[in-house]
């Protein structure tokens, strides 16, 4: 029921969020005793603003209450960016992060390493700096990569 709802609650959202100027990267609902809780994550290439989350906040709450898909039960909106520790699961991704570390889990088995992604192409390869040595891997060939919060801003 809950993916349901939130598949329709997305389907409303999309087209009022891109008119926000924003990217729509999730939408969860879920129950929270008699409430529901929607939470939308919204990102940009440059990255989200506080100005841009109030303004997209807006948009979203007058979208679902002009809209009959929560009905009339109560719920709570909360509206934010995807944060750093989501994984990077389509181009967009990779490239918004472009000079950051990276762990990442290749599909085939081999180990998980830590690299800097130097660079994205429009055909899904990826160029990491992997301490010296330079490697090209193809977004398909990563099972799961995650930004690594980098404090020291070293090499990978």
């Amino acid at each position: 029921m809950a993916d349901h709802i939130t598949a329709q609650v997305r389907d409303v959202l999309a087209a009022p969020v891109a008119a926000a100027g924003v990217e729509l990267e999730d939408v969860t609902v879920h129950r929270a005793g008699r409430r529901r809780v929607v939470r939308v994550s919204v990102d940009t290439d440059a990255g989200i603003t506080l100005d841009q989350v109030a303004e997209v906040t807006r948009v979203v709450s007058a979208a679902l209450d002009a809209d009959e898909v929560m009905g009339d039960a109560p719920y709570t909106l909360e509206v934010g960016s995807p944060g750093v520790s989501r994984p990077l699961t389509v181009p967009r991704h990779w490239r918004r992060n472009i000079g950051r570390r990276v762990r990442v889990v290749p599909a085939d088995g081999t180990a998980p390493f830590d690299a800097r992604i130097e660079s994205v192409a429009d055909d899904g390869t990826v160029v990491l700096a992997v301490g010296a040595e330079r490697r090209e891997v193809r977004q398909d060939d990563v099972e799961r990569a995650v930004v690594q919060v980098d404090l020291k801003g070293g090499e990978a």
